[in-house]
């Protein structure tokens, strides 16, 4: 199971087409949305708490600590918070598991499973920063919303689906949402 909690910052339109790959793929997801998560959800894309919950096998409510995602007796492989705040990006680093977003990522962690941080903030400051290093320090992968435009995007889908793209390669999880980079013709 891929664990994909979606928190409070713009650009939660990642979040949202990470699950729908997933979904058009198989694989087997769990959703986590915070409370802001939701408000921005409703305002930048018009989604309400069920569309969302029909793109995943599983949600779970963030104040829900007694959640399977919470234990490290839940065998999901991976977890993806995808947009990051940086108040939760904070929490992670000092290990401060207030809810299911913190604790899940807790035990990722710990159990040396897979976490990825899509942060979308700009610009940052040091304690930002170092709060990404110490994550990555144990383990974590920060994959910020940045972007590439080598593959010559469209339109926002395209530059959505890069970015998409991009935490499916850290997955190693095949993919064609946007073309690889080739190298310059001779």
């Amino acid at each position: 199971m891929i664990v994909v909690a979606i928190t409070g910052a713009s650009g939660v339109i990642y979040g949202v087409r990470l699950l729908e790959v997933l979904k058009e793929m198989g694989k087997k997801t769990a959703v986590v949305a915070t409370e802001p998560a939701r408000i921005i959800l409703q305002h930048e894309m018009g989604m309400d708490e069920d569309e969302l919950k029909n793109l995943a096998h599983r949600f779970y409510e963030p104040g829900d600590l007694t959640s399977a995602i919470n234990s490290g007796s839940c065998r999901f492989e991976s977890m993806i918070i995808v947009p990051c705040t940086m108040k939760t990006l904070s929490a992670i680093s000092t290990g401060f598991a207030s809810n299911a977003v913190t604790r899940a990522a807790d035990v990722a962690l710990k159990e040396r499973r897979q976490l990825l941080l899509v942060p979308r903030e700009t610009p940052l400051r040091s304690v930002h920063l170092e709060n990404m290093l110490r994550i990555s320090r144990e383990g974590g992968i920060i994959l910020p919303a940045m972007p590439a435009f080598y593959h010559q995007p469209q339109n926002m889908d395209d530059l959505v689906d890069f970015l998409v793209g991009k935490i499916l390669d850290v997955m190693h999880i095949d993919h064609n949402l946007y073309q690889r980079w080739q190298g310059e013709a001779p």
